[in-house]
C-alpha cells in the first residue's frame, strides 16, 4: 500500500498527523505492507531565511489574536503532540524558510534507501519542533542529514547549488492542481484523500479502508477471469 503525504516541516499538524499514521500502521501490523511517499508543501514559500519574530508573535498576527490567546492556542497544539509521544515545543520554534529542507528530502529519496528517508523526515520535524533549530541554516541541515546517515559530501553539494529545486516545485504544483490548500494531505493508494491530521483511530480506519479496496480489486480481477491488472515495473511487465 502506498500513502502519499504532502506536508511541511514547520507544520505542527503534519508532525502530529504523520506520527499518528506511523503508530496506526504499527498497531495494525502493516509496517511491511505500507510505504509512505513524502511530498513537499511549503506553508510560506516567501518565508525569510532569518528568524524575524517569535512563534507567539507570528501566531497572534496571523490569526488576529492577543498574545495570551496565541500562547493558549500554541499550548493546545503542543499538548496534542505530547499525547502521541513527541517532546513538542511549539512556542519556542524558530520559523524560517523550509525550501532547502525539502530539497534535502528529495536528495535522500533519490540516493538513499527508504529507511534513511523515513529517518530524515522524522529528524527534520524533531529539529524544528523539539530542538527548535533553524531549518534554513545549512549547518543545521548538514547535522540532521549526518544523523540520518547521509554522506556529508552529498549534502554540501546539494546546499551549495540548486539541485532538486524543480522536484520540490513539481510537488507543490501537483498539490495546487489537486486543490490542496492545507496540510497534512494524505492520499491512500491513489484512491482517496484524507485532508488533515486524523486521530489515530481515524488513521486506522483509513488504512483498513485502503486495504479492503486492494482486496476487492483483486477479487474483481479473479472473478473477471483470474487476471490481475496489467502493469509494468522494475522487474518487467506482467504477461497476458
Amino acid at each position: 500500500m502506498n500513502i502519499t503525504v504532502w506536508s511541511d516541516f514547520a507544520c505542527p499538524y503534519c508532525y502530529i498527523g504523520e506520527t499518528r499514521l506511523e503508530k496506526a500502521v504499527s498497531d495494525l501490523g502493516m509496517t511491511d505492507k505500507v510505504k509512505i511517499e513524502y511530498r513537499a508543501f511549503e506553508l510560506d514559500p516567501n518565508a525569510s531565511r532569518e528568524v524575524v519574530s517569535s512563534t507567539p508573535e507570528r501566531f497572534a498576527m496571523k490569526y488576529r489574536l492577543s498574545l495570551p490567546e496565541a500562547e493558549k492556542q500554541i499550548e493546545h497544539i503542543s499538548a496534542l503532540g505530547r499525547e502521541v509521544g513527541i517532546d513538542f515545543r511549539y512556542a519556542s520554534t524558530q520559523y524560517t524558510n523550509t525550501f532547502d529542507a525539502h530539497r534535502l528530502m528529495k536528495l535522500a529519496e533519490v540516493k538513499y534507501d527508504y529507511a534513511t528517508v523515513q529517518k530524515l523526515n522524522r529528524l527534520l520535524f524533531d529539529a524544528y519542533f523539539t530542538r527548535n533549530l533553524v531549518l534554513a541554516d545549512a549547518a543545521v541541515l548538514e547535522s540532521v542529514a549526518k544523523r540520518a546517515g547521509m554522506e556529508e559530501t552529498d549534502v554540501r553539494q546539494l546546499l551549495g547549488g540548486n539541485e532538486y529545486a524543480d522536484d520540490v516545485r513539481f510537488d507543490e504544483r501537483e498539490a495546487a492542481m489537486r486543490g490542496v490548500r492545507g496540510v497534512p494531505y494524505m492520499v491512500f493508494n491513489g484512491e482517496f484523500a484524507v485532508p488533515g491530521a486524523l486521530t489515530e483511530d481515524g488513521m486506522k480506519s483509513a488504512l483498513q479502508r485502503a486495504e479492503r479496496r486492494i482486496k476487492e480489486a483483486e477479487q474483481e480481477a479473479d472473478e473477471a477471469g483470474g487476471e490481475r491488472p496489467h502493469v509494468c515495473g522494475p522487474d518487467g511487465c506482467q504477461l497476458l
